[in-house]
């Protein structure tokens, strides 16, 4: 099932052409300044299965581990499109508001709930401190 996105503009496009690999929230406050929210909701998708269609800038941000977060977004309307972190083998992450269909979304877990709104009520979704082993 094709699956697809963009920013808010139109200026990227893509077409995701697998099933996702997983669906998290993260709550990292990084996260949470580029969403401009309590939480980031992100797809992890295989790189090969994406087609992208479009420019995106790249902001490198740091992680807890000290490795490289590449940020990307629209130059133009500054939607947060795609995340690409140094440490995974093939694997990159769809900021889920993207997604022309969010209809079958389902977050199985949840990353730094250290830094979590303690106003925020998600607990029937396993979360992790940090980043879990595997991930």
């Amino acid at each position: 099932m094709t699956q697809t996105g963009g920013c808010l503009c139109g200026k990227v496009r893509y077409s995701l052409n697998a099933d996702p690999v997983m669906c998290v929230i993260c709550h990292c406050k990084n996260c949470q300044r580029q969403a401009g929210s309590a939480l980031s909701i992100i797809v992890g998708v295989q790189e090969a299965d994406l087609d992208i269609h479009g420019e995106v800038k790249t902001y490198n941000d740091k992680g807890d581990s000290g490795a490289t977060v590449r940020r990307q977004f629209c130059d133009t309307c500054g939607s947060p499109v795609f995340t690409r972190l140094e440490t995974t083998d093939g694997l990159m992450f769809i900021k889920a508001g993207t997604l022309d269909d969010t209809s079958n979304l389902e977050p199985k877990i949840q990353c730094y709930t250290k830094s979590k709104q303690q106003w925020l009520d998600l607990d029937s979704i396993p979360g992790f401190e940090t980043v879990p082993e595997g991930l």
